[in-house]
């Protein structure tokens, strides 16, 4: 059975790893006390002066009682002092509560809250968001922590590959710990082979609909990358990179080779160069040049010239490269 400290608040702007402790921490508690002995205050509710009445109400639940409350950035400095503080100092010894504080811009925690929580003997974690150029050395704490060590270098080809989420980063790295072992020391050539993209994997059907002409595929692929989260201007250079394998095979089975030459010398899984070379005997390397040659005018257009969106800009281009295969 976990050992539960009186209070914890999980607070900052990494929003998405707040999510994740949020429900990490409601499911051990439903496990411990079951769905009776956990309540939750979020949305309208989660005012100062309804925690502290729910904090300082008696409960005939038989174990521990766990309180998640949704919303500390909103509240006041005054309202915590007043209504929060002495809760926290008469909490009973069979309850928990679990602040959870989403920052962002003006919408900070009260300091009297995160110092009523310490006093009351609990945690007070900050999940915040790291800037780009300190992620490598971040990536290498992580994978410290997991049990495996990766090089400065090998930190950086992860961050390339993966993006700059932390919460992406964090899969990745705990597939890697799962997949090595403990102990495990990896260097670039080891994360470039073994850490997947899942942006990436999903640029691959991309480009398969492009080169067979799948327009709908396309433009619904496109959208579905866009909704969750994948800046454009990544998407060019993954897309560019995978025409850009598909056409180094069409240009050398134009010239010759046979599929069984290019497959003995090509990198990659078995099974994704047959399907690469199948693109690349159904396609026009001409027609490949030019769907690049577009992708790399839509880069340009992107960069903040003209009036339109990224997104139209981006979905008339990939309507023209569609085409043109």
């Amino acid at each position: 059975m976990a050992t539960w400290k009186p209070a914890y608040l999980i607070h900052g702007d990494d929003h998405g790893r707040i999510a994740e402790r949020r429900a990490g921490l409601r499911a051990r508690a439903e496990a411990e006390s079951g769905a009776g002995g956990l309540e939750v205050i979020e949305g309208d509710e989660s005012t100062p002066e309804n925690v502290g009445l729910a904090l300082s109400a008696m409960t005939f639940a038989i174990g521990r009682r766990f309180v998640v409350v949704d919303g500390a950035e909103r509240w006041r400095q005054a309202d915590v002092e007043a209504h929060v503080v002495p809760a926290l100092a008469n909490l009973a010894p069979d309850t928990t509560v679990a602040f959870f504080a989403r920052e962002d811009g003006r919408a900070k925690i009260p300091a009297a809250l995160p110092k009523a929580v310490r006093k009351a003997g609990g945690d007070v974690v900050e999940q915040a968001t790291v800037k780009t150029r300190e992620l490598p050395r971040w990536v290498q704490a992580e994978a410290q922590r997991l049990g495996i060590e990766l090089e400065l270098p090998a930190a950086q080809v992860l961050v390339a590959q993966v993006g700059d989420r932390q919460q992406r980063l964090l899969r990745e790295l705990e597939k890697l710990a799962l997949e090595r072992g403990p102990g495990a020391k990896l260097i670039a050539e080891d994360v470039t082979d073994a850490a997947a993209d899942s942006a990436e994997i999903q640029v691959w059907g991309l480009v398969d609909a492009l080169v067979a002409r799948d327009r709908r595929t396309v433009f619904r692929s496109f959208l579905e990358l866009r909704e969750q989260g994948e800046a454009v201007g990544r998407l060019i250079p993954l897309m560019a990179r995978r025409l850009r394998e598909v056409l180094a095979i069409a240009d050398r089975l134009e010239a010759g080779e046979s599929p069984a030459q290019v497959k003995a010398s090509a990198k990659g899984s078995p099974w994704a160069l047959d399907r690469r070379i199948k693109e690349a005997r159904g396609t026009d390397p001409e027609a490949l040049r030019k769907a690049l040659e577009t992708l790399a005018d839509l880069e340009l257009q992107t960069r903040g010239i003209g009036d339109l969106s990224e997104d139209t800009l981006a979905i008339r281009a990939l309507g023209r490269m569609a085409a043109a295969h």
